[in-house]
């Protein structure tokens, strides 16, 4: 029905900018939200920033300032620009989408694959 595919994640050095990206396709008449999710190694998975369908942002305390989520309705993307980048901030990012599929009201929530990121010196 839906399909995600990101791009955007490497290896960087502290301080550098990393932009990852996340298109979805398929059978979409509307998203009601996206984000992206990190996971690092012996954590649990965290909401790192989302966007609402009206634009509302949303980000957990630890990359305010430094990274910006943003949206492409017409291409029903969504981007992370990361700033900043510090070593805490190494982790699988992985976005996620909510989107109604039918004018109906059934709706599809689904993840991408998962982009690494990696911040070292």
């Amino acid at each position: 029905q839906v399909q995600l595919v990101e791009s955007g994640g490497g290896y960087v050095q502290p301080g550098e900018s990393l932009r990852l990206s996340c298109a979805a396709s398929g059978r979409i008449v509307s998203v009601i939200d996206k984000g992206w999710y990190r996971q690092a190694p012996g954590k649990r998975r965290e909401l790192v920033a989302d966007i609402s369908g009206d634009g509302n942002t949303n980000y957990i305390d630890s990359v305010k300032g430094r990274f910006a989520i943003s949206g492409d309705s017409a291409k029903n993307t969504v981007y992370l620009q990361m700033n900043n980048l510090k070593p805490e901030d190494t982790a699988v990012y992985s976005c996620n989408f909510h989107v109604l599929i039918d004018s109906d009201g059934t709706t599809w929530h689904g993840w991408g694959q998962g982009t690494q990121v990696t911040v070292s010196s």
